[in-house]
């Protein structure tokens, strides 16, 4: 089964704040054994689906989870999720003031 296009914005959250979190903590000098992040989306697809015109259309809520193995201090791994969460270009889009412009080009 094909990913839909709501498992995909996450899909690109997951990679953004993977690959934000390593560079944070390379700049950090931070040794990880171990990273993951995950992604979860909730939705109702009656809005999606066109069933319930009142239902919204999209994620009404994410939530980032991390699961870091490292040796840092707790207020170190807490800078560090803060760090990531300023500088992932997903996520700082998702939550920003992006305006998206939609144009006919031929």
């Amino acid at each position: 089964m094909a990913a839909c296009s709501g498992e995909m914005l996450l899909q690109a959250l997951v990679s953004c704040a993977g690959t934000t979190l390593a560079a944070v903590a390379v700049s950090m000098g931070l040794q990880m054994q171990a990273a993951t992040v995950k992604a979860v989306g909730r939705m109702d697809f009656r809005g999606t689906m066109g069933v319930s015109r009142e239902t919204p259309v999209g994620m009404t809520d994410i939530q980032l989870l991390f699961s870091l193995q490292t040796d840092a201090p707790k207020d170190t791994v807490s800078k560090l999720v803060q760090l990531t969460e300023r500088y992932c270009v997903v996520l700082r889009t998702l939550t920003g003031d992006c305006t998206v412009r939609s144009e006919i080009i031929s």
